[in-house]
C-alpha cells in the first residue's frame, strides 16, 4: 500500500476524504494526495480536486467536485435537473456555468455564462440552476419534454418558466424556448398531452381544462382534459402507460372513481393522436353532443 511520510492513503481517505481540494490542505497532506494520485489511488476530476479512483464516475462525487473547485461555479443542464426535479434524466456530462477560463476536466462541459442570482439554488453547498431555468435550458436537448417533466413535478409553475426566460434574454435558442413556452399554455404533463392540446386548439374546441384536480371520496385525482360542464373526461395514454405498469394500474382506479362520480371517460393513445386525429376530434364532439 503506498505511503508518504508514514501516512497510509486508506487512512487519509477515511479521515479526510472522499474528496480532496489541494488548496484547502496542509502541505504534508498535499504531498500525500499527489503521491496517491501518482499511484492511481486518487483521480483528478478538476484542477486541484481529487477523489478515490473508484468514485471517479460517481455522479454525486463529480458534482461535489465542482463546488470544491470553484465557489462561483453553477451546475446547469441535465445534472441540475437530476439534482432538483428530474431524478432519472440521463446525464452524459456535467454542465458548469462560470465566467472565466475553462479548465480541463473530462466528463465536464463548461459554459462562459452568467446566471441571474435569483435562479441559483444552494443544494448542500452546491450552486445549482433553479428548476424553472433548467427546464427552459433543456428545451435545446429534450424539446417540450423538459418543460412537461418540470411542470408535472410541481418544481416550478409555467409563470416561473416565463420569468426565467425573461431574466436571461438574447440567448441563442431563445426563439425555440419561447415557442415551447407558448405551446405549454395549457400546462401539459407529457408529449402526448401536449399533442392533444394542439389538436383541440387547432379545432377551436372550448370549455376544457388540462390536468383538472378533483377529489373523489377523499382521494385526489387529475383529469388529463376535462370538459367540466359536460362532465366529460379525456384521458391521454402516453409512453408512461406503456412503460410503467403502476401508471396503467393507477389510471384504472382513477377512471373507475370518475365514472362512479358521474363522469364519462374517453381514452386516446399517442398513436391515435398522431395517426387518427380526425377520429379523436369526432369522438369528442359526439360525446359532447350527448351531454
Amino acid at each position: 500500500m503506498p505511503t508518504v511520510q508514514g501516512v497510509k492513503v486508506d487512512t487519509l481517505i477515511a479521515t479526510e476524504g472522499p474528496l480532496f481540494h489541494l488548496a484547502s490542505l496542509p502541505e504534508t497532506t498535499r504531498a500525500t494526495v499527489r503521491s496517491a494520485h501518482a499511484a492511481g489511488r486518487l483521480t483528478r476530476l478538476l484542477p486541484g480536486t481529487y477523489v478515490p479512483t473508484e468514485l471517479k464516475d460517481d455522479f454525486s462525487a463529480r458534482c461535489l467536485a465542482v463546488g470544491w473547485w470553484c465557489a462561483d461555479a453553477v451546475i446547469v443542464g441535465t445534472a441540475a435537473a437530476r439534482l432538483t426535479f428530474w431524478p432519472d434524466v440521463p446525464v452524459r456530462q456535467i454542465d458548469v456555468a462560470r465566467r472565466g477560463p475553462e479548465p480541463i476536466g473530462p466528463g465536464y462541459r463548461f459554459h462562459r455564462r452568467s446566471i441571474d442570482p435569483e435562479y441559483i439554488l444552494d443544494r448542500h453547498g452546491l450552486r445549482v440552476s433553479a428548476p424553472a431555468l433548467t427546464a427552459i435550458d433543456l428545451v435545446d436537448e429534450f424539446g417540450g419534454d423538459a418543460i412537461d417533466v418540470c411542470l408535472r413535478s410541481r418544481a416550478a409553475r409555467l409563470t416561473d418558466l416565463w420569468a426565467a426566460y425573461a431574466a436571461h434574454p438574447a440567448r441563442p435558442g431563445n426563439a425555440e424556448r419561447r415557442r415551447m413556452l407558448l405551446d405549454s399554455r395549457d400546462k401539459p404533463w407529457s408529449a402526448a398531452e401536449r399533442l392533444s392540446h394542439r389538436l383541440l386548439r387547432s379545432h377551436r374546441l372550448k370549455g376544457w381544462t388540462a390536468n383538472l384536480e378533483i377529489r373523489v371520496q377523499g382521494s385526489k385525482y387529475y383529469i388529463d382534459i376535462a370538459f367540466r360542464e359536460a362532465r366529460l373526461a379525456i384521458e391521454i395514454d402516453g409512453r408512461l402507460h406503456e412503460d410503467d405498469p403502476s401508471v396503467f394500474e393507477r389510471d384504472r382506479y382513477r377512471q373507475n372513481a370518475l365514472i362512479r362520480e358521474g363522469w364519462r371517460v374517453l381514452r386516446f393513445t399517442y398513436r391515435m393522436l398522431v395517426d387518427e386525429p380526425e377520429y379523436v376530434i369526432a369522438t369528442i364532439l359526439a360525446a359532447l353532443a350527448m351531454a
